[in-house]
């Protein structure tokens, strides 16, 4: 064991060429992912008024859920990127001279690949559920966050509850303003009050709660309905004013953040113990229903039986052995036996509409345990991907022998967009109850798996994969082959003709 781990200058080496482009392509991935969801959320968070602590809250929320997403397409590329510059400056081969396997030279950064699939398995488990709830909670809140209100001049502004205001010219710093129509409608009792002011100023309290207008040389008019014996009167009252303070509560268009909690049992938010907790609680619920469809089905059939008992059209199989209820329906007369019967057909309709409510119950309860074990599944195989992506991408660089870059870049995003979405056909085929959770999310690393050993296997062999030549070579011997069939065919083709 201590000589597996003894650390050496070889070792050192290869470790400090592999953090270097983990931690660049980690960060990087990390940025495409969030602009990609800023890009996708941006008509949700534009035009809010929403604060920059409250973006960047979100983002760093959402930064935190790309974690498990960043980290094996770092690995892969920065793996490919290592072995591709060893390759190209002709290290490995040097290494193979000095009779160095290519083992010893994956050893260091295969146990830092361990490493790193603990840490991804530690933050799936541990950090990724409080983060989704977090920005699950927040986005939500986002969502039904009002617009903010713009006054603009020469409109009608109908944001306010109860308020039409109007706003005839404003100054650059956006608070004193002219020609100013403001419609309260907040009374609904007796009076609708109207006020016009020349100038005044608008502004908001610190507390974002209330809209102020200090409104100068203006008038109010108050329309007051009376009631005078059977009709009604509705006389003006007219006030002129200098000055007059309004406040218009606007604590509706504040962010208000809600309980996360409200969110706390969803799949995604949730470990691996609570989630086997809600599998096992769905599990016996899927049973106590299956059970409750079981003694449904023998009370239907029971009642059904007694139906058609009656019915002379009815000939039942031989197999069929009628119960003792004959000599009992036998015992009634004419009316208490009809009235039996339709009893039975009643309940024969009852029971077969809650079949049916049982029956979308309990795929609703199959589909709900199928969401909550691919959860659990994808605590590890987001693990283990990290591993098996390295185990790609180490090979695969010492193959193509590329560093850089370009072109180990394009190789990694191509693997992985494969894998990508490979992952997602077969989880929305668990999803959909075609094929189990189980074989859903781990076919998916079976296939990386099978991967990774053939370009290991390729790797060992010296194959020269990604050599232009090679592929030549393979080309000019299919090629001679058809024109070897072809020729065969012609030859024979002529000699029929001759014949």
């Amino acid at each position: 064991m201590k000589k597996f781990f003894k650390v050496k200058q070889l070792d050192l080496y290869l470790i400090k060429s592999f953090i270097g482009p983990l931690l660049v392509t980690f960060f990087i991935a990390i940025f495409v992912l969030l602009m990609q969801f800023l890009w996708t959320y941006i008509d949700e968070l534009a035009g809010k008024g929403l604060s920059t602590g409250v973006i960047l809250q979100l983002m760093y929320y959402a930064s935190a859920t790309f974690v498990p997403m960043a980290l094996p397409l770092a690995i892969l590329l920065s793996s490919l990127m290592t072995y591709g510059n060893l390759g190209e400056n002709y290290e490995i081969i040097a290494a193979k001279a000095s009779g160095i396997s290519l083992w010893q030279l994956m050893k260091p950064l295969v146990i830092i690949a361990i490493i790193l699939t603990g840490v991804t398995f530690y933050f799936s488990n541990n950090i990724l559920p409080k983060a989704n709830l977090k920005m699950m909670s927040l986005l939500r809140d986002v969502r039904q966050q009002k617009p903010t209100l713009n006054i603009r001049e020469g409109i009608f502004n109908k944001d306010l509850d109860n308020y039409v205001i109007k706003v005839g010219k404003k100054d650059k710093d956006g608070k004193h303003i002219e020609n100013i129509i403001i419609y309260d409608h907040s009374n609904y009792g007796p009076a609708l009050r109207i006020t016009t002011a020349q100038n005044g100023i608008m502004e908001t309290t610190p507390d974002q709660r209330y809209l102020v207008f200090t409104l100068y040389d203006g008038m109010s008019y108050m329309e007051i309905r009376e009631k005078r014996n059977d009709y009604y009167t509705i006389p003006l009252q007219r006030i002129y004013f200098d000055k007059q303070i309004l406040h218009i509560n606007i604590s509706n268009f504040a962010f208000q953040r809600s309980d996360p909690g409200l969110l706390k049992e969803h799949y995604k938010m949730l470990n691996i113990s609570q989630l086997q907790y809600f599998i096992d609680s769905l599990e016996t619920d899927y049973k106590n229903i299956q059970e409750q469809q079981s003694n449904l089905l023998s009370m239907t059939f029971n009642n059904w039986w007694i139906y058609i008992a009656n019915d002379s059209t009815f000939k039942p199989n031989a197999n069929v052995t009628k119960n003792t209820f004959d000599s009992l329906i036998n015992l009634l007369d004419d009316i208490h036996r009809r009235e039996m019967y339709k009893m039975a057909a009643e309940q024969v309709l009852n029971n077969a509409n809650m079949l049916d409510n049982q029956t979308d119950l309990s795929k609703s309860l199959k589909k709900s345990k199928a969401y909550y074990e691919i959860e659990w599944h994808r605590k590890f195989t987001l693990s283990i991907a990290c591993l098996l992506l390295f185990f790609i991408g180490a090979p695969l660089g010492a193959i193509i022998r590329k560093g850089g870059l370009g072109f180990p870049l394009v190789i990694s995003v191509l693997v992985f967009v494969l894998y990508y979405i490979i992952t997602i056909i077969f989880e929305k085929t668990a999803k959909d109850l075609i094929i189990s959770p189980f074989i859903g999310m781990w076919l998916p690393a079976f296939i990386l798996l099978l991967f990774g050993l053939w370009l290991t296997i390729k790797t060992i062999k010296d194959s020269p994969l990604m050599e232009a030549d090679a592929w030549l070579k393979r080309i000019n011997t299919i090629n001679n082959f058809f024109k070897k069939i072809f020729k065969i065919k012609n030859n024979n083709h002529n000699g029929n003709n001759i014949q």
